[in-house]
């Protein structure tokens, strides 16, 4: 791994405070706007990642400030479960101030390995495919890519279609009691146990998660039930109600024994006209192409059409 000792003259480093949320999505929003061409993210967002659960702020993130007190750059680790799994974020204009965030965010993956008592852990980096100084940053301290995501959008230009239920299928809509949410966090690790990213977290602390979460509400999760079982989940969120006037499917999953027959599409269809209803201009969700269920292609049959294209980074870190 490419080693940077120090940050390079006239950068310095301290944890993100949640004063410098605004300053900080400045900084975030004219990164992006370079890569993506907008500015992929809202100052709601970025003050709850600075302080969310299961991530600390004081030992999980940097922020580097230009020698005028302006961020420079950020770069956090936040870990999954019981932290076999770490994902880093990196964000800097300056490729030296890449580099040292990238190599710190790795080290602090292995820290939280070691503390865990594990030999290795695996650290994922999600990001752009057009923001090649990133990739190339990744690729020099031995990442590999090792999928591809899509983001997926279909517009509203007219009212949608409300589907009907499939024969035998029950409709549940909001998860306001503990069986509920039981049920929801069952069905959302089967259905994703194995795939790219996917780590199982403990119920409490996906609970806490999601109660913090300011774009998410349970009465935005639905549950598909089949016998009184629930066999299907679809999650949706604000996160891109600010920005593009779109609503977001965040995790939309069938376990596999009740894979095709048509739940996912209908649960897709059933978005859309909920959408539409309220005046949306579109929905958007992304889409793991190297998924082992064909989604892309239901994704493109139902209208969708890709918007952004990142890859999925990957390195094995010994811990030792």
């Amino acid at each position: 791994m490419k080693t940077i000792a120090a940050l390079p003259d006239g950068y310095t480093v301290r944890p993100a405070e949640p004063a410098d949320a605004e300053a900080l999505f400045d900084m975030l929003a004219a990164y992006n706007t370079a890569v993506v061409g907008y500015a992929d993210t809202t100052l709601t967002e970025v003050a709850y990642c600075i302080d969310r659960p299961g991530f600390d702020r004081m030992i999980d993130g940097w922020l580097v400030l230009a020698a005028d007190g302006l961020p420079a750059g950020y770069g956090t680790a936040l870990g999954t479960g019981d932290r076999h799994l770490i994902d880093i974020e990196v964000a800097a204009k300056d490729p030296e101030v890449a580099a040292w965030l990238v190599d710190r965010t790795t080290q602090r993956a292995q820290e939280m390995g070691r503390e865990r008592g594990h030999t290795e852990v695996t650290v994922d980096a999600f990001v752009c495919r057009t923001d090649e100084p990133l990739r190339a940053q990744l690729s020099d301290h031995d990442f590999t890519a090792g999928t591809s995501f899509h983001r997926m959008r279909i517009d509203h230009t007219e009212p949608a279609v409300t589907p009907d239920s499939p024969v035998g299928v029950v409709v549940r809509r909001g998860a306001f009691d503990d069986a509920t949410r039981w049920a929801a966090h069952e069905v959302l690790n089967e259905s994703f146990r194995g795939q790219f990213g996917w780590g199982e977290t403990p119920h409490e602390a996906w609970l806490e998660r999601l109660d913090d979460v300011p774009i998410f509400e349970w009465d935005q999760l639905t549950l598909l039930e089949v016998d009184g079982r629930a066999v299907a989940i679809r999650m949706c969120n604000d996160k891109y109600v600010e920005t593009e006037n779109c609503g977001h499917i965040g995790m939309l999953g069938v376990v596999e024994e009740f894979r095709g027959r048509g739940l996912a599409k209908f649960l897709l269809h059933d978005a859309f006209a909920l959408d539409a209803a309220i005046g949306r201009a579109g929905t958007i969700l992304h889409v793991d192409t190297n998924n082992p269920t064909p989604a892309l292609g239901l994704y493109l049959s139902v209208g969708m059409n890709a918007t952004v294209v990142f890859d999925g980074w990957r390195r094995v870190v010994p811990v030792a």
